[in-house]
């Protein structure tokens, strides 16, 4: 834990950037609680605004956005706390980088009441999601998970009822390629690369990590095994074969949708906000209604027609900054901002799922996601990526040995990226 605490000091220095004060608000005496959040279409600062007034003058909730790319946020925020930034009082974080951040002790310890709340009706996936050390170290914000999507028409003449009864990889690329449709995944060389690698292992039965807990040099990993090369398989086959299309290499979530919105769509792996998406573009006339009405929903592909599914986790859960001066009303806030009231009307809004139970049964919640209850599903089902302090050298590890997908291939991929991500946490290599 020294060791880990000594690196990212070395690597993200300190003082690198001017703290905002957490000072009172228009000379009121009332203390400032500082929310950095994720860019979204505005929900995060909306319910920042009704915990203020909620609070009657106990603390001011002000958000500050961070960058858009989640990686470009955790270097933000761990170079911030690593200087023992004082004004970071609540953060959207996202899940992956959750160890990281309570590892060195960044993250001011969850209270034994307040961590009781707010893990009443949370979903299977978040809370393992906030949880490091056994422990609940962050509080459970919203949550996302990956859905299949399908065109009606192309599943009917597969034969295929996705709703009805669980579908496999090599069923859907069978459906896609007998009518030369096209299959959209992520293939692109970025975060969303590891999240596909993640759930394929993970629906085999495996796992990236095997003892996430343990210190860098001792990391066991689970990719060179019969999971690992089910999910190279697959990766490799759609590769190979063409089945995602020409440019696989740099589909990212918005590319996919595209393809899967054409002419040559068939089925997709991606998350919620696809729905509202191709709503917008219809109600704009970009899209015909023919399309909205040919698309359906269900779980995640199996690997195995005897494994569950275990579907991608995303989504931001809350943690509290350990050099706040307002620990206590920053977890009050988070409260506040998390009841299953704020996360419904945010799901609705801004398409975020909640991560708690109720907020599903909202009737605006509903009207705007009728796959909703699916989604719920999913999110008991899901897991989440690599839970460990060196989730980035993990990460950047498999998108390095795992792109492009056509040059994935089971008998290699796996021991490769084994000996590339072993090596650089040993100290042996650079990536």
């Amino acid at each position: 834990m020294r060791r880990r605490t000594r690196a990212l000091a070395l690597v993200l220095g300190v003082g690198l950037v001017a703290p905002l004060a957490a000072c009172a608000g228009s000379g009121s005496g009332t203390p400032v609680l500082t929310w950095y959040i994720n860019p979204d279409d505005g929900g995060q600062a909306e319910i920042a605004k009704q915990c203020t007034e909620a609070a009657d003058g106990q603390y001011v909730i002000e958000t500050s956005v961070l960058p858009r790319d989640a990686s470009a946020q955790r270097e933000q925020l761990a170079r911030r706390l690593a200087a023992k930034d004082s004004s970071i009082d609540i953060m959207s974080l996202d899940p992956p980088f959750i160890p990281e951040m309570a590892e060195p002790g960044f993250l001011a310890p969850v209270p034994d009441d307040v961590a009781q709340r707010v893990t009443q009706n949370v979903v299977a996936g978040a809370l393992a999601g906030a949880t490091w050390g056994d422990k609940l170290v962050t509080v459970p914000f919203w949550a996302n998970t990956q859905l299949l999507w399908y065109r009606k028409s192309v599943a009917k003449a597969a034969g295929l009822d996705p709703a009805a009864a669980p579908v496999t990889w090599d069923q859907i690329m069978t459906a896609s390629q007998d009518q030369d449709k096209y299959l959209a995944v992520q293939g692109t060389k970025a975060e969303s690369l590891t999240v596909w690698i993640n759930a394929l292992i993970a629906s085999a039965g495996g796992t990236i990590i095997e003892n996430p807990e343990a210190p860098a040099d001792e990391v066991t990993l689970g990719l060179d095994s019969p999971a690992g090369e089910a999910a190279a398989t697959i990766i490799g086959t759609i590769g190979k074969e063409n089945l995602g299309g020409p440019a696989l290499p740099t589909e990212d979530e918005g590319a996919s949708l595209a393809i899967f919105q054409g002419d040559k769509g068939s089925f997709m792996v991606n998350w919620p906000f696809v729905w509202s998406a191709t709503k917008a573009g219809v109600e704009d006339g970009t899209f015909d209604q023919a399309l909205l009405d040919d698309i359906g929903w269900a779980l995640y592909p199996q690997v195995t027609a005897d494994q569950p599914t275990a579907p991608p986790y995303g989504g931001i859960n809350l943690g509290i900054g350990a050099f706040s001066n307002y620990v206590d009303l920053s977890y009050a806030a988070a409260e506040c901002i998390v009841t299953p009231e704020h996360q419904a009307q945010y799901f609705a809004t801004n398409g975020n799922p909640p991560s708690n139970t109720e907020a599903f049964d909202d009737p605006a919640v509903i009207e705007a996601f009728p796959m909703a209850d699916v989604i719920r599903e999913s999110l008991e089902l899901a897991v989440p990526r690599p839970q460990t302090p060196y989730y980035n050298e993990v990460s950047t590890g498999l998108q390095q040995t795992w792109h492009p997908p056509s040059a994935v291939t089971p008998e290699v991929t796996p021991a490769e990226s084994s000996d590339l991500i072993t090596a650089v946490l040993r100290g042996e290599q650079l990536l």
